[in-house]
């Protein structure tokens, strides 16, 4: 293999490592089946030297955050060729050649190209499959509303908590070779829409979760599929995939009105939803530059939030979240450039004070130094100009990449904890008439700031151990009682660098807590039980966005349980485990896992998640899940 090879081999394994343009075969999720068309025994496969000598450096568990090996084998020949070609490794994959890339998918997955996956439903026919335009969308994108706090009012959910414990399963969606489902669904005219690890964007009828149309990009789309109320005859839907480009498409048909990259740099993703109101999309803008290390040159992308029109994604305005370009600040040891300042990437979605002409986002951690001061901040931005009001800073000095994981020379002098504000900003409405703007740390802490005061800190609470795979992850909820606190702490974050610094914060607390909105006092916790029995990429911790109605909280945990808690007490509900293989939509056969990324939502009387987080060892799967009261 020649050097040019070996030099991506750490990229590449890196970069894969977030998965985010390559998929899992289903039938491999359900059975652990092998193909007919694997290579013999006692013969060398093709593909084998170019994984033994690129790959295996880190998929055999030397790279914590690369997936492992079982989970490459359960993955399309044609998405891992896509990822290497058009997706998100083609520039750490560009010396493969055309051969090389197509062999060492068929060796990874044991398939060969053309083997044909199963349908996800069936289409729609008579009713099912019309647009009703007298049910407009009335809770849409991310946290539901502008404010982010993830509530579902009484006449929304049109669920009663005392009906909760007859929930039961109506149908389950099985996403074609996927080994993920990400992104939160939504509702409009009768339809449920959601995006998925292979680039397919679905809208279903909502009651049945029958195909009504198929949209198709070229990468993974984990945002929500944001439907908000519009005026006039053309219904829009705005989403972003995972090579950083903002699409609208018809919300009736399906059909592209507009598509465009967000950022320049060859690293650019869209993790957050964009946010509509009233004429402009606002966008957050981030990064998988992190997860690369040495060779190659580190580091030089800085968040952003984009203001596009949204009639015809024209650009309004652009606002960095680091002031300046990168510059060159030194070398490693073998002599590779390391730039900087760098990173401040917006992982969540904005959320918005129209009424005061704000926009609240949280900042993610420097990749390299100099630490900047928006970084691991809450910032206020105008929504008509993308002019900073001010922003606070929660953890200073975070300059953090994965080379500190797997001890490169492209680690910072002084690495930080890696303390993303990752959870979106909540706009905490008391009844005094005061405003609170809480945010949700990686750290484990919840703090709220005043933005009438610039955001100086009003209260913390620190519930969880916290780590790069811990504490406050996706999104925290609240109903105007109470504010409501995953936790997910990880007994084991994979990571032997953050070791020292964990143990200092004691042992992982996961689990589920409720906080007074106004001191940030806790007023119940309800530890996460360990109903793991061993089984792998298995955590009881809470990581994915949490939802509350009148009563009730909607929690997804890590070992594929969906709860539901009393909200006055923490007290468990109603359960079910969503990891166990079911008989979807149309005879497809799949099964969730670690439940992840956008959480359960509650809709007309009926609670929807998805279920599947095949990446940084969390437990793999393929459904998205729709429950009703005695399932009828």
């Amino acid at each position: 293999m020649n050097r040019n090879l070996k030099g991506i081999a750490l990229n590449t394994a890196l970069l894969a490592a977030f998965a985010f343009a390559i998929a899992p075969r289903a039938s491999a999720i359900v059975a652990g089946s092998t193909n007919p068309q694997a290579t013999a025994p006692g013969t060398k496969p093709p593909g084998a030297a170019v994984y033994r000598q690129i790959c295996s450096k880190c998929h055999e568990g030397q790279a914590p955050k690369a997936p492992a090996r079982a989970i490459l084998g359960m993955m399309t020949p044609e998405l891992i060729y896509r990822a290497l070609t058009v997706g998100i490794m083609r520039e750490q994959a560009k010396t493969l050649s055309d051969t090389d890339k197509r062999s060492v998918a068929e060796y990874l997955t044991g398939a060969k190209f053309g083997a044909r996956s199963h349908a996800a439903a069936p289409h729609c026919t008579g009713t099912a499959a019309r647009f009703d335009l007298s049910q407009p969308p009335d809770v849409y994108g991310w946290g539901q509303e502008l404010d982010n706090d993830h509530f579902v009012p009484a006449n929304v959910a049109d669920l009663a908590v005392g009906d909760i414990p007859r929930l039961k399963l109506k149908w389950a969606f099985v996403y074609p070779g996927a080994v993920r489902a990400r992104s939160q669904p939504s509702f409009a005219y009768g339809a449920l829409y959601v995006g998925s690890e292979s680039g397919t964007v679905y809208a279903l009828d909502a009651r049945s979760g029958c195909i009504r149309w198929t949209f198709s990009t070229t990468a993974e789309v984990r945002t929500p599929i944001v439907v908000p109320p519009m005026r006039g005859a053309r219904k829009l839907a705005f989403f972003g995939d995972l090579t950083g480009h903002v699409y609208a498409i018809d919300a009736t048909t399906g059909h592209l009105l507009w598509r465009r990259r967000m950022d320049v740099h060859p690293s650019t993703t869209i993790t957050g939803a964009p946010v509509y109101f009233e004429g402009t999309v606002y966008v957050p803008v981030s990064s998988l530059e992190e997860a690369t290390a040495k060779p190659d040159p580190c580091c030089t992308f800085r968040g952003s939030v984009v203001a596009l029109d949204a009639a015809s994604g024209k650009v309004r305005w652009k606002r960095y979240m680091i002031d300046r370009p990168a510059r060159q600040t030194g070398t490693t040891k073998d002599g590779v450039k390391i730039f900087g300042p760098a990173g401040a990437a917006i992982w969540n979605t904005p959320t918005l004070d129209p009424v005061h002409g704000i926009l609240y986002v949280g900042t993610g951690n420097n990749y390299t130094g100099p630490t900047t001061s928006r970084s691991d901040s809450v910032v206020a931005l105008d929504m008509k100009t993308g002019a900073i009001r001010w922003s606070r800073q929660l953890v200073s000095h975070d300059a953090w990449n994965v080379a500190c994981m797997v001890h490169q020379g492209g680690c910072p002098a002084h690495p930080g904890p890696d303390f993303d504000m990752g959870a979106g900003t909540i706009l905490v409405k008391l009844a005094n008439g005061r405003r609170l703007v809480v945010v949700g740390s990686k750290s484990g802490a919840a703090v709220a700031v005043d933005p009438a005061h610039a955001g100086r800190v009003v209260w913390s609470n620190r519930l969880g151990r916290g780590s790069i795979q811990g504490g406050i992850q996706y999104g925290m909820a609240f109903d105007g009682q109470r504010i409501y606190v995953p936790i997910s702490d990880m007994a084991d974050t994979m990571d032997a660098s953050q070791n020292a610094r964990e143990a200092k914060a004691g042992p992982p607390r996961p689990g589920l807590y409720a906080l007074d909105p106004m001191t940030g006092h806790l007023e119940w916790s309800a530890p996460a039980k360990n109903v793991c029995r061993g089984r792998k990429f298995c955590d009881p911790g809470i990581l994915a966005a949490i939802t509350v109605i009148p009563g009730a909280v909607f929690a997804g945990h890590m070992d594929g349980r969906l709860q539901a808690y009393d909200s006055s007490t923490g007290r468990v509900i109603w359960q079910y485990d969503t990891s166990v293989p079911v008989v979807g939509l149309g005879g497809a056969r799949g099964h969730g896992g670690t439940i992840g990324g956008g959480g359960p939502v509650v809709h007309d009387g009926m609670v929807y998640t998805n279920s599947g987080y095949g990446m940084f060892f969390h437990m793999p799967g393929n459904l998205l899940l729709a429950f009703s009261v005695d399932g009828k």
